[in-house]
């Protein structure tokens, strides 16, 4: 049995053994809650090691065989919180294939088993995947870590009235036999694996891109989508050409616990950005910008994730402000650095040392480094070098860097003596302060500024509003989500107690159908007990799985010992329709002594 240690949250032993391609062949079976079937890796054995080593958490195996044809000896590692087991199997110096036959757990953490009542037609169960940072292992034994970069292949079999989807080339209808086969020819990081299977239908949206979702969803999607293909040709003007062939998005039932997900060719999107007037749209640009930081260009280890998110920011604003200019990118921008400052005052008090854009997550969960920083940090830290160098020249070196290092992963190191090399020596009598933006807590004083007139309009209402509580300086003729956003953001919590009804019966928050004007508003009305609300937001807790919204309403109810009961008597009735990855912050939110720490 060799050592067994975890480097880069990963068991496995990439150094030694290159990981080329997995094929999988699955069954899906909705009543067991599994999939099950075979793994078949091919690898190239580079130092004749003995050993294979694979990540696998709640994975139980049955055999594992040499070429597919000779059986072998493996055994497993110790569990470790968060990281799973090391899957030890005996190779030969010689070995080119590995296929290890299993079936996933009930439970495994990146699988999402929908019943019928939890999805929009209420007929249907329905499966997906959420493999990032570290849950690929809960259903491919894999090297699940960033720095291994493969393609793959897949048999899926399920029932014939489901559709399945991968990212990979995708069919586009139903069969009859229920039998789907799927290519990823670009090499990918394992996080970037991902399966759903439910009734699904499709639409195009373009020459290469469309969307699926429940049928019941897939107008509502595609009208909300429908700007796809020109933000597809602007982020090509601005960084090369798109390298995936097709650019889809899959429309998700509301437990999916993110915003999106960048699986290449396929996106995963939350239905919370259905707002009926395109107005939350950023994030499929946000999505799709992943298609070159991310995707593309990878960061190497999870300490670096602000290489992979800061990027992303930074080019989706550029989207945006291309399609819809820049008066409209600047709101946009000015509400997450508005919400960035706020995680960075808690942060500063809980834990100074991720506010760096370079992390530290040895040993811990690496869903610990999806902050804001990572986000908006890393895109202030871009915005501020655009800012020095000139928008040309900026641009120049992105296309260069992407280009560059196409299909491969990159640590904070090696971007730093990239960007030197081939941008700042070309300045030589300016200062950058580099490595105060990447090594250092907090923000540098040298912070771009950002204002926005549409915004400075809605502080002045709420100023007003805040000093004499009349309606009359609320204008909100104009107003779209981030209008309404930052009117809420912009109350005076502490104060406006005595008007929460007014406020709630003239532009009907409580009745909201927006999920982000529901979450800040269901914020304020926690914060002053404002109990009117409260029916509705035990109902929008039961349909909405998304964790940015779900952790700020959970973390509000948990800061009184009354709110504490109420949340976690919600939370246990509800907790089934919540991914995993939800699951985890809410139960640390809850049951880790909050009111001590409040």
């Amino acid at each position: 049995m060799p050592q067994i240690k975890v480097n880069n949250h990963s068991f496995s032993n990439y150094d030694s053994v290159l990981l080329n391609h997995i094929h999988l062949n699955l069954n899906v079976d909705f009543k067991r809650k599994e999939l099950s079937g075979k793994a078949v890796l091919s690898i190239e054995n580079k130092t004749a090691c003995r050993y294979l080593i694979l990540d696998i958490k709640s994975l139980v195996i049955d055999k594992i065989l040499l070429e597919d044809s000779f059986e072998t000896a493996w055994s497993l590692g110790e569990e470790y919180n968060h990281f799973g087991q090391a899957l030890v199997i005996e190779i030969g110096k010689n070995t080119e294939k590995v296929a290890v036959y299993y079936k996933t757990s009930p439970s495994a953490e990146a699988l999402m088993w929908l019943e019928p009542e939890q999805t929009f037609g209420k007929k249907h169960p329905f499966l997906f995947t959420q493999s990032q940072a570290i849950l690929a292992r809960t259903w491919v034994p894999c090297m699940d870590a960033p720095a291994v970069r493969m393609t793959y292949s897949a048999d899926i079999t399920c029932d014939p009235q489901y559709l399945a989807l991968m990212s990979a080339e995708n069919n586009f209808e139903k069969n009859a036999e229920g039998r789907y086969h799927f290519e990823m020819p670009q090499p990918i990081p394992s996080y970037l694996m991902a399966l759903a299977v439910g009734d699904l239908s499709f639409k195009s949206l373009g020459v290469n891109c469309g969307v699926f979702a429940e049928p019941e969803m897939l107008e509502k999607a595609a009208y909300e989508f429908s700007d796809l293909s020109a933000m597809i040709s602007s982020a090509e003007a601005l960084y090369g050409p798109y390298a995936w062939g097709r650019y889809d998005v899959l429309l998700l039932p509301p437990s999916f616990p993110f915003g999106g997900m960048e699986n290449p060719r396929l996106t995963f999107a939350t239905p919370t950005i259905i707002a009926g007037d395109k107005s939350l749209v950023s994030l499929i640009a946000h999505e799709l910008a992943h298609s070159w930081s991310g995707n593309l260009v990878t960061n190497k280890t999870w300490n670096d994730f602000w290489l992979n998110e800061g990027f992303t920011v930074y080019f989706e604003e550029r989207i945006m402000e291309s399609i819809y200019g820049k008066d409209y990118a600047d709101m946009l921008s000015k509400l997450s650095l508005d919400e960035m400052q706020k995680s960075l005052e808690s942060l500063m008090l809980t834990a100074p040392g991720d506010t760096k854009l370079k992390l530290n997550l040895n040993a811990r969960n690496p869903d610990d480094g999806v902050t804001d920083i990572a986000y908006v940090k890393g895109c202030m830290f871009l915005r501020y070098l655009e800012s020095q160098v000139g928008r040309k020249a900026w641009d120049a070196f992105l296309n260069q860097y992407f280009n560059h290092f196409k299909w491969k992963t990159v640590d904070t190191e090696t971007f730093i003596a990239y960007l030197n090399k081939e941008l700042l020596s070309k300045y030589p009598k300016k200062q950058f302060n580099v490595m105060e933006w990447i090594y250092e807590i907090g923000v540098p004083a040298n912070l771009p500024k950002i204002q926005s007139k549409y915004l400075l309009k809605v502080e002045n209402m709420a100023s007003e509003y805040n000093q004499t509580r009349k309606l009359k300086s609320i204008d909100t003729a104009q107003f779209t989500t981030h209008h309404w956003l930052h009117l809420l953001r912009n109350l005076n919590a502490d104060s406006i107690q005595s008007t929460m009804s007014e406020l709630d019966t003239t532009f009907g928050f409580s009745k909201s159908t927006n999920a982000e004007i529901q979450c800040d508003w269901y914020v304020l009305a926690i914060k002053n007990n404002y109990e009117v609300a409260y029916p509705y937001l035990e109902k929008y807790l039961s349909t909405v799985g998304r964790r940015k919204f779900l952790e700020p309403l959970y973390f509000n109810l948990s800061k009184t010992e009354e709110g504490l009961i109420r949340a976690k008597k919600w939370y246990e009735k509800y907790k089934n329709s919540y991914h995993a990855v939800s699951r985890n912050t809410i139960e640390e939110l809850l049951y880790n002594d909050p009111i001590s720490n409040k």
